[in-house]
């Protein structure tokens, strides 16, 4: 029988068989929510600390069919393993073990208190200090990861799970309720398809990162592949952008941070930031992502009905002939919101309110 890692009395006695606890060791195993493709349980020493164990599901938590191979939690193993070389001291949890029969693994969990990013900035606290290092976390792990490309591929050069958990469920899904920009959407698709240039983490979000002690600690690595980096810009740019559409007393705070995201990360990542293609690769990922959280197969939950209709007709028209530039990209998005209304931001503005970041 599966092991079901949500049932205490199934998985206290699995680590007591397996030695991952003693047998009079006492622990309390408290389930995690917030995710849609695994189980997630935190397991409590009495003496303090404690790990969190994942377990990818075959088909996701979601209204829509979507299914995955749960092997896929062994290439986050992996990814766990490199990023931690990779990224910021401190930023990324460790790897305790993993179980390749019943799909799962643990890492240290992060100690308390901590807070999830994405509730505090839905609760409008937009901090400049904590974007700069969601900023620098991903400018650092893109630069470093390029530098190593060909010897990272035997780990991380499959990219099934990216297109079973990302470009199927979110660009395909959305392109087919989509038809005027099914062609913006394919293409993006294939230009994807055809990037293998760094480490991309795939999940680059908010709800993604713990705050502990004024620091970032980054999370979820199951998509986690070498691929294009304007991928995961254009993702972390999609939730500052739709939380700027969803909270409109604070959208201004919203947007510059949007584009202080985007020039930090142009410091942090050296060449990479320097590349005009890059951005406008993630121009048009911001764009299909910024679809697909109202169209894929995982719509974000805090957008409004009339919100979603309103962020589908601005990518409408945005995608029909795409900004130059990301801080262009935030100033249009910004003015279709308001058509023409309360808070103007030019492209101007956001570049030279923060400089190089």
């Amino acid at each position: 029988m599966a092991l079901n890692i949500e049932d205490p009395t199934e998985l206290l006695s699995y680590l007591r068989r397996n030695g991952r606890l003693k047998g009079d060791e006492s622990v309390v195993c408290t389930p995690l929510s917030g995710g849609v493709s695994n189980r997630t349980v935190r397991v409590g020493f009495s003496g303090g600390g404690g790990w969190v164990l994942k377990q990818a599901l075959p088909k996701l938590r979601v209204r829509e069919d979507w299914f995955s191979d749960p092997a896929r939690v062994h290439q986050e193993a992996a990814a766990l393993r490199v990023t931690r070389e990779l990224a910021p001291a401190g930023s990324v949890p460790m790897l305790v073990f993993e179980d390749p029969e019943h799909h799962f693994l643990a890492i240290e969990a992060v100690a308390s208190p901590h807070e999830n990013w994405k509730q505090r900035l839905l609760r409008g606290m937009v901090e400049r200090a904590y974007i700069e290092q969601f900023a620098l976390w991903l400018g650092q792990v893109h630069r470093r990861s390029g530098e190593q490309c060909p010897a990272l591929e035997p780990l991380l050069g499959p990219r099934t799970f990216f297109e079973t958990l990302r470009l199927e469920p979110y660009y395909a899904f959305a392109a087919s309720r989509n038809p005027a920009l099914k062609g913006f959407m394919d293409q993006l698709i294939a230009d994807t398809r055809a990037a293998r240039l760094c480490l991309v983490h795939g999940d680059y979000s908010p709800k993604n990162v713990l705050i502990h002690q004024g620091r970032l600690i980054v999370l979820d690595y199951e998509v986690a592949h070498l691929g294009d980096p304007a991928f995961d810009l254009g993702f972390a740019l999609t939730h500052l952008l739709s939380k700027a559409h969803h909270l409109a007393h604070c959208r201004a705070e919203f947007l510059e941070g949007a584009g202080l995201f985007w020039k930090v990360y142009q410091t942090a990542s050296g060449h990479w930031g320097a590349d005009p293609g890059l951005e406008a690769r993630a121009v048009r990922h911001t764009l299909g992502c910024l679809l697909a959280r109202v169209d894929g197969r995982s719509p974000l939950e805090y957008l409004r009905p009339n919100e979603r209709d309103r962020q589908r007709a601005v990518v409408a028209q945005l995608a029909a002939e795409p900004p130059a530039g990301l801080l262009e990209l935030i100033a249009s998005f910004a003015t279709l919101l308001e058509a023409g209304g309360r808070i103007g931001i030019s492209a101007a503005q956001l570049g030279g309110k923060h400089g190089a970041g």
